[in-house]
């Protein structure tokens, strides 16, 4: 656990450091021959979502968007998307490269979940990439359950499509 990390509500004054970093994780993420498929799902999702976090986010009641800061510095954010009074999503959970490991994502996650407690939601879903193999296994050490699997082959702003492999999640939050 990383003592110098302070989680808070995304601000205005984020916007520029968050599409920084949304950049710079998938431009990791993409595989070999797919770059130009994820930069343009990375425009696709900034123009739809990301570029308008307070819209998308922090205006609609039940949902949320935290960024994480080390000694001041943005290195992580995520997201959390209303379905119903029982259920979230959690979206957009991302922390930067050279801050990996260091029990950040873990941070963000206690967040996340207290909120969605406190809001009264009982359920808490995601969905991850193949590509995405430490996400994977935090979410599975943090006790959600596989629900499915799909091949996502339409690019939209939540996925990049392509043919890559999705697993959903759940999680009870009511234990």
């Amino acid at each position: 656990m990383v003592d110098d990390i302070s989680i808070r509500t995304y601000a205005d004054r984020d916007r520029a450091d968050v599409l920084k970093l949304f950049r710079a994780a998938n431009a990791q993420l993409a595989p070999v021959g797919m770059e130009s498929a994820f930069a343009d799902y990375v425009e696709r999702a900034i123009a739809e979502e990301m570029g308008r976090i307070g819209e998308c986010f922090l205006k609609v009641p039940g949902n949320g968007f935290w960024v994480a800061l080390k000694s001041g510095q943005l290195v992580g954010m995520v997201g959390i998307e209303r379905h119903d009074d029982d259920e979230a999503e959690l979206r957009r959970m991302y922390v930067d490269a050279a801050c990996r490991r260091q029990g950040i994502g873990n941070q963000m996650l206690d967040h996340v979940e207290a909120f969605c407690r406190k809001t009264g939601y009982e359920r808490l879903i995601l969905s991850t990439s193949e590509i995405q193999g430490a996400a994977l296994a935090t979410y599975e050490a943090r006790g959600y359950q596989p629900v499915r699997e799909e091949v996502a082959e339409a690019q939209s702003n939540k996925t990049i499509g392509g043919g890559v492999r999705r697993y959903h999640f759940k999680k009870d939050l009511t234990a």
